[in-house]
């Protein structure tokens, strides 16, 4: 008998069974190496995978594979090609899950018996080319990966890979050569000029070097690596102002930035900063990452996943590809695999700050709140003037409730805040003034309301806040009205806004406006609790009972706050009498999104 897991994955996978078979198998996502992914309470056992058929590894890695769990679609695929090793299906996919999943070890043996019956699989002919770089059989790397080609992207990879493995094997010169000779889209150059200058530079050719630093850059100066390698390469060839100068032009297009901020404390104290990359195999690591950083931001995920893990394969502590990485996840939605590739960012690299902040969100995300607030408090204890930090620690206080504890940690952030960015600095006092409101401190959040309006005139979620809140305490109520009017002018589309409106006019005993605000609120937000149980307040008082015990029973049905689940119910068997007109959510859940939209 199977475990009650395991028989989740297959009876799950079942539905897959007439789904026909592509030869690599797309949406295919990782965990990283040696580290469990989301589903790392249900990874199969060597004994559950025993217990399975050749059909029911299949189905389980099916479904694996649709969840974009790869380890565990390797695992099972594995599992199902030692029962039938000459199904070359079986094999392709446990070779791509194995990629995925950042195996590169298992997924070398595997390409190695792909390439057995297919001479041109260019995936396979890629990661035994990156293998064979790793371990320095320079030649037979130059041979796999330049039969890896197959359109722009592969092309460019591969072509850069090729003249890495050169450079290893003591050809400089070839490497670079060949690397000029690659014609293609109008983006190459960047890449072309900025590998062609790193290998020259190892090389000990500086002076030529320098010129593809100063030509990629001219081509593109907001290019983080390309300011980095020109950067470094003035600063032991020309003078640290030269060096300084490159870097404060990056600063003040994105500023802060920590590598760049690093680079500006170095060249100011007059160091000469070495190289990028300081062998063959990390500068192959440079080009996998950038190819698939790229393509991670332009939704290319999959290809993007293959190129990144290859590149830690090579350099497994380069730490913008764990960033890159696990900013992949992230967007896939797999932030348990996302706080694992955080986990691995170096304590010693200037970019290992950013990845907490990022870790704890995650963590978050992932219901391990007190982890994430006691990184963050470890964050901002280490700078207390890190608005960034702050700012992450604030939010993650809110989005939990724990508004005295938000309010405190916003207004440690407003005492630092620098002064002139009037716009930035708004949303602190809005912030600040939601926590102070549910904590029950009216008139502070009154007045940082009013002054995140002084700071941003007309912004949507702070009008839409506080004229609600005017009109809910019947006060100002022609003020309040036209606050949220002008909210719902700029944001038309967000159902928050408009259920305020909708709200607004019922809390005034307008309910036809309420009623046809509220629907049309229901229209953009069908799945929020709160607004159908106001709908159904609205229809109520308009008559339409019916209707009204229907939106509540929905409401009822789409999970409200526990303390509201009740106060509905009751409305579901005795309906609503006069003097409980604000029963529904109105107070707990005047704002919904508690400013997250702002």
């Amino acid at each position: 008998m199977f475990s009650n897991r395991f028989n989740r994955w297959t009876v799950a996978a079942i539905a897959l069974l007439g789904t026909a078979i592509a030869t690599v198998p797309g949406g295919v996502m990782a965990q990283t190496p040696d580290h469990p992914a989301d589903t790392a309470a249900q990874f199969p056992t060597r004994n559950d995978l025993k217990a399975l058929t050749t059909s029911g590894s299949y189905l389980a890695a099916r479904h694996a594979s649709v969840e974009r769990d790869a380890a565990s679609a390797a695992a099972f695929y594995r599992s199902a090609l030692r029962s039938d090793p000459k199904n070359n299906e079986l094999l392709d996919r446990a070779f791509i899950s194995s990629v995925a999943d950042g195996d590169i070890d298992e997924a070398v043996k595997l390409a190695e018996r792909i390439l057995t019956i297919d001479k041109t699989n260019r995936v396979a002919r890629l990661v035994v080319g990156v293998h064979d770089l790793k371990f320095k059989k320079y030649a037979t790397a130059q041979s796999n990966i330049n039969q890896s080609i197959r359109g722009p992207i592969t092309d460019l990879v591969a072509t850069l890979l090729s003249g890495w493995a050169a450079y290893g094997a003591g050809d400089a010169k070839g490497g670079v050569a060949a690397i000029d000779k690659l014609a293609g889209p109008e983006w190459y150059p960047l890449f072309k000029d900025l590998h062609a200058g790193m290998i020259l530079e190892l090389a000990g050719k500086e002076k030529d070097a320098g010129v593809r630093f100063e030509r990629a850059y001219k081509l593109d100066d907001s290019m983080l690596r390309i300011t980095e390698a020109y950067g470094r390469w003035l600063s032991r060839n020309k003078d640290s102002a030269a060096a300084t100068t490159v870097y404060l032009a990056f600063d003040k297009k994105l500023a802060r930035h920590p590598l760049i901020q690093e680079g500006l404390r170095e060249t100011k104290a007059g160091k000469k900063m070495p190289p990028l990359a300081d062998s063959a195999q990390a500068g192959a690591a440079e080009a996998l990452y950038g190819i698939g950083a790229t393509l991670t931001r332009r939704g290319g995920e999959d290809l993007a996943l293959v190129y990144l893990q290859l590149a830690l394969y090579l350099q497994p502590s380069h730490p913008l590809a764990l960033l890159s990485l696990a900013d992949l996840y992230e967007s896939v939605k797999r932030p348990q695999m996302a706080i694992k590739v955080y986990e691995r960012v170096p304590s010693s690299s200037p970019l290992k700050r950013n990845a907490q902040i990022q870790l704890a969100v995650d963590l978050d995300s992932a219901d391990r709140t007190d982890e994430a607030i006691k990184i963050l408090k470890g964050v901002v204890s280490e700078d207390p003037k890190d608005l960034e930090a702050i700012m992450a620690l604030g939010n993650l206080e809110r989005g939990r409730k724990k508004f005295g504890d938000c309010g405190a940690t916003y207004s440690q952030g407003i005492d630092v805040l620098p002064a002139g960015n009037d716009k930035a600095n708004s949303v602190w006092y809005y912030y600040r003034g939601i926590c102070e409101e549910r904590s029950k401190q009216w008139g502070k959040a009154e007045a940082d309301m009013k002054k995140a309006l002084e700071l941003q005139a007309d912004q949507p979620h702070v009008l839409n806040y506080l004229g609600y809140s005017w009109i809910d305490q019947g006060v100002n109520l022609d003020e309040g009205m036209k606050m949220i009017k002008r909210a719902v002018e700029q944001r038309p589309d967000d159902g928050y806004i408009v259920d305020s409106l909708g709200w607004a006019y019922y809390r005034i005993g307008n309910y036809e406006e309420a009623v046809k605000n509220l629907e049309r609120a229901i229209d953009l937000k069908p799945e929020d609790p709160t607004i159908n149980d106001h709908l159904g307040d609205a229809y109520w008082r308009v008559g339409r009972t019916l209707e009204a015990k229907f939106q509540w029973a929905h409401a009822r049905d789409l999970k409200p706050e526990p303390e509201e689940l009740p106060k509905i119910e009751a409305k579901i068997a005795n309906g609503m009498s006069d003097d409980n007109s604000n029963s529904s959510a109105a107070q707990a859940e005047k704002k919904k999104d508690d400013g997250r939209g702002g």
